[in-house]
């Protein structure tokens, strides 16, 4: 009567309230989430999806990252993606960058892709990220094998 399938999987709460929450769950993507109680000091280094809805003193490395408009990050953030809402007080490198009306951002963006919703306000230098330059000409004649030098006698 109460025995469970080997194939059933668990119930999920947070699943049945949110169903785009099961599809994070399962498989291989992961999502963590820090919440409004939250406070971090100290760099955050994150493979997975991140969230804040905290205040967090450091930096932050991670793949995509969503600030809640409540949040607080004073640090660099780097990620491949970003959608900010709240305050940021650092550096922010991103290829797609998303900047919301909420947001309050103090200091220098590096993007690919930029969006800002009108009423955002950013403090500081915009600045395309760029490939790695190509080598300087004498750099290259540099790191180019040198042929033996040539030597003539005039008669």
């Amino acid at each position: 009567m109460f025995s469970k399938k080997s194939g059933d999987l668990p119930f999920s709460p947070v699943a049945e309230r949110d169903p785009s929450m099961a599809t994070r769950n399962s498989g291989s993507a992961t999502f963590s989430v820090l919440g409004t109680d939250l406070t971090i000091t100290g760099n955050i280094a994150a493979s997975a999806d991140l969230h804040i809805d905290g205040s967090i003193e450091g930096d932050i490395a991670c793949t995509s990252l969503v600030q809640g408009e409540a949040s607080t990050i004073r640090g660099g953030v780097n990620a491949e993606t970003a959608r900010l809402a709240g305050r940021v007080t650092g550096s922010i490198t991103a290829r797609e960058l998303v900047i919301l009306r909420t947001a309050r951002i103090e200091g220098d963006v590096h993007y690919d892709a930029l969006t800002i919703e009108q009423g955002a306000q950013v403090e500081g230098r915009f600045a395309r990220r760029q490939e790695k330059p190509a080598m300087r000409r004498e750099e290259a004649q540099a790191t180019r094998p040198q042929s033996p030098p040539e030597l003539s006698v005039a008669s």
